[in-house]
C-alpha cells in the first residue's frame, strides 16, 4: 500500500492569509478589502526587492513569497488600501515626490490608529506631519528628498508603489469604484463599533444576523446616521421587559438618568419610525439635564413642561413619527424655554394634572428612582457630565457632516451645557452691579491723602465721592428668621450679602426680620446685620405685612430695590418694587416669581 504524501506547509502563505482575514474583520478597511483584488502569484507587478504595489483599479499585487509575521502583512495591505481610499490617484508634476508625501501621511495614519507593524526597512525615526498629503509634497516639490524617507512605501527604497494604469471599461450598468465613499463607510463602521464596545454594548446581540425587535432597530438607525444622539443611544440600556415596564407603570416609554437605562414597553404597538421619535425623546430628556434642572419644583410639572419643549423640536426635526398617545405638543409653546412653560404650567395645576406623558396619565418619564434629590450625589454629578459631552460632541459631528435640521433653540441649549453653571453669588453681584453703579468721585484738599504725611512739602489731594452720591444709595432686605430657616445657609448669604454691599458703597440697608409676624430693624450698616439676626421659630412665615411695611416708609427711596431672604416656606407674596429672591437649591416658591431667583448652594 503506497504510503499518502504529505501536504508540505507554506509559513509564509498561511502568515499572508492570516493578515487578509485580519483585514477583513477591521470595520474600518473591510468595505476597501471586499472591492479590491489581492494578486500574490509570480510574474505579478510587485519588484523583487519591495513588499506590494497597488494600481488605480484596485489590483494590489503582492510579493509571491517573501515571508513576513502576519502584523506585517497587515500593514502592508492597509497601507495599498489607504491610497485608494485616500484618493491618491491623481496627476501630479512631480508624481513621485507626490508617491512619498502619500507614503508619509499613510504612515502616520497607520501608526496612529495602531493598524499592524511596519516592516524594519520601512521605519523611519523622522516624524514629519502635516495637516494634508498636498502640503508635504509642496515641501518636497523642488527638493531634495531625504533618503531615510524612501523607505516609507511598499514597493522598496526609491520606488513608486502607486501605478497609474489604463481605466478598465465599465458596462453602461455599472460604475467605477468610488473608493473614497467605501473608505468614508469603513470610518462610519470603525466609530459605530467604538461607541457600542465604549458603552458596553454586546456586539453578537445587535449583530446583522440576529433579528432585532423594533426598538433596537430604531437605536441602531441613531448610531449609524444621527450623530446628535448616536453615542447617547449606544450608551444607555433598552430595557424592553413588560414585568419591568408594569412595575414602573410605563404605558409606552421612561428614562431613569441614574441607572442609564430606558424603559420600553414591548406591547406598545409602535412601528420602527415611531420609536425613533420615542427614544430621541427621552435621549434629549437625560442629555439636557431635565432630572438635576427640576431644583425643588413639582417633578410631574417639570416632567410636561419639558415635554412640550423636547416635542416640539423633534417634530422641526423631522425624526420619526409621532405616536398617537402620551405626546405633548403645542405650536403655542414654540420658542419657549422648559422654564417658562413650567411658570404657566403652574397657573393652571388642574388641567396639566390630567394629561399624559409616555409614562402614562400623571406620571412623569423621567424616573427619580428613590431618591429625588439623587444629583447631589458624585456619582450623578459625573453621569450629567458624561450626558453633556456626548451631546455636545454629537452636535460637532451632525454640523460637520450637515445631517440635518436643527432648531436654534435646542443648538442654544447645547452650546449652554459647555459653560459652567454660574455660581448664586456671581449671579447676585451682577443684580447689585445693575441696581447700584460705581460712584464718581473728585480730587478735593480738603481732606488730605493719607500719604501726606511722607511727604509735608507736596500737597496731594484725595478722591472722594461728589457731595450726595450716598442719597437714596440703599435697598431693602428682608428676612425669615422662622424656625425651618436654616443657620448656616442664612449666615453664607448674609456674609455674602454684606461684603457686596461695602464694596459697592452701600452704606445702610433697610432691614425687616419676619416669622410669625415681622420687626422693622432701621437702618443697619451691612455688616451689623448678621449679628442681629436671632432664629426665634413662631410658627409658620408670614413676609406680606413685611413688604407692604417697607414699600409704604417714607424714608425708603421709591425705586429702592429689595431682596428677600427665604426658604421658600412661605406665603403668596405681591410686590411692586424690583425686587430678588435668595433662596436654598432645592427648594421653590410656592408661586411664580416675577424677580430674579438665586439658589444658595
Amino acid at each position: 500500500m503506497a504510503k499518502k504524501s504529505k501536504i508540505k506547509r507554506d509559513p509564509a502563505a498561511e502568515a499572508f492569509q492570516t493578515a487578509l482575514s485580519i483585514i477583513k474583520n477591521m470595520p474600518i478597511l473591510s468595505p476597501l478589502y471586499e472591492n479590491a483584488f489581492i494578486e500574490r502569484r509570480k510574474g505579478n507587478k510587485c519588484p523583487s526587492n519591495g513588499w506590494a504595489v497597488v494600481t488605480n483599479n484596485g489590483i494590489i499585487h503582492t510579493h509571491p513569497t517573501r515571508r513576513a509575521e502576519p502584523e506585517e502583512w497587515v500593514y502592508i495591505v492597509a497601507h495599498c488600501l489607504l491610497h485608494l481610499g485616500f484618493g491618491h490617484f491623481h496627476e501630479q508634476e512631480d508624481f513621485f515626490s507626490w508617491s512619498v508625501a502619500c507614503d508619509l501621511y499613510i504612515s502616520h495614519f497607520l501608526s496612529m490608529m495602531k493598524i499592524g507593524k511596519a516592516p524594519q526597512n520601512m521605519r523611519t525615526d523622522i516624524q514629519v506631519q502635516a495637516a494634508t498629503e498636498e502640503k508635504l509634497y509642496s515641501r518636497f516639490t523642488g527638493k531634495e528628498i531625504p533618503e531615510n524617507l524612501l523607505s516609507c512605501g511598499t514597493a522598496g527604497k526609491g520606488v513608486c508603489d502607486m501605478l497609474m494604469e489604463p481605466s478598465k471599461k465599465y458596462r453602461y450598468y455599472s460604475k467605477p469604484t468610488d473608493w473614497q465613499r467605501l473608505f468614508g463607510k469603513g470610518v462610519s463602521n470603525a466609530v459605530s463599533s467604538a461607541i457600542k464596545k465604549a458603552a458596553n454594548i454586546d456586539l453578537e446581540s445587535e449583530s446583522e444576523d440576529k433579528e432585532l425587535t423594533t426598538a433596537q432597530r430604531a437605536r441602531r438607525w441613531f448610531i449609524n446616521n444621527y450623530p446628535l444622539l448616536g453615542a447617547l443611544a449606544a450608551s444607555l440600556n433598552l430595557i424592553e421587559d413588560q414585568v419591568v415596564c408594569a412595575r414602573e407603570n410605563v404605558r409606552i416609554a421612561a428614562v431613569d438618568a441614574r441607572l442609564g437605562e430606558i424603559y420600553l414597553n414591548p406591547f406598545s404597538g409602535l412601528d420602527e419610525e415611531e420609536y425613533r421619535f420615542v427614544l430621541a425623546h427621552e435621549l434629549l430628556h437625560v442629555s439636557l439635564g431635565h432630572h438635576a434642572r427640576c431644583r425643588g419644583r413639582d417633578p410631574f410639572l417639570w416632567n410636561v413642561a419639558c415635554d412640550y419643549v423636547i416635542n416640539g423640536w423633534l417634530v422641526e426635526m423631522e425624526i420619526g413619527k409621532m405616536p398617537g398617545m402620551g405626546i405633548l405638543h403645542d405650536p403655542a409653546f414654540k420658542g419657549s424655554s422648559a422654564e417658562s412653560i413650567y411658570d404657566r404650567v403652574v397657573t393652571d395645576i388642574r388641567k396639566f394634572r390630567k394629561i399624559a406623558t409616555l409614562r402614562g396619565a400623571g406620571l412623569g418619564d423621567i424616573l427619580y428612582g428613590n431618591n429625588p434629590n439623587w444629583w447631589g450625589i458624585g456619582e450623578g454629578i459625573d453621569l450629567d457630565e458624561f450626558y453633556r459631552r456626548c451631546l455636545v460632541q454629537g452636535l460637532e459631528y451632525h454640523e460637520m457632516e450637515n445631517r440635518g435640521y436643527l432648531p436654534a433653540g435646542l443648538v442654544e441649549e447645547i452650546r449652554a451645557l459647555t459653560q459652567p453653571p454660574i455660581p448664586w453669588d456671581v449671579e447676585l453681584a451682577r443684580w447689585f452691579d445693575q441696581h447700584f453703579a460705581p460712584l464718581e468721585k473728585h480730587r478735593t484738599y480738603a481732606r488730605p491723602s493719607r500719604r501726606q504725611s511722607s511727604s509735608p512739602d507736596i500737597p496731594r489731594p484725595r478722591w472722594v465721592p461728589a457731595y450726595g452720591a450716598y442719597d437714596g444709595r440703599t435697598y431693602g432686605v428682608i428676612l425669615d428668621t422662622s424656625g425651618s430657616m436654616d443657620r448656616s445657609l442664612l449666615a453664607k448669604a448674609l456674609g455674602t450679602i454684606a461684603s457686596y454691599s461695602i464694596s459697592r458703597d452701600v452704606p445702610l440697608v433697610r432691614a425687616f426680620f419676619a416669622d410669625a409676624d415681622y420687626y422693622d430693624q432701621g437702618y443697619m450698616a451691612p455688616e451689623d446685620i448678621a449679628g442681629k439676626v436671632k432664629i426665634k421659630g413662631r410658627g409658620g412665615t408670614i413676609l406680606q405685612p413685611a413688604i407692604d411695611a417697607l414699600e409704604k416708609e417714607k424714608d425708603f427711596p421709591k425705586d429702592g430695590p429689595i431682596l428677600i431672604i427665604t426658604d421658600g416656606e412661605c406665603d403668596r407674596l405681591h410686590i411692586r418694587r424690583d425686587h430678588a429672591f435668595v433662596i436654598p437649591r432645592g427648594k421653590h416658591l410656592p408661586f411664580v416669581p416675577k424677580g430674579k431667583v438665586f439658589y444658595i448652594e
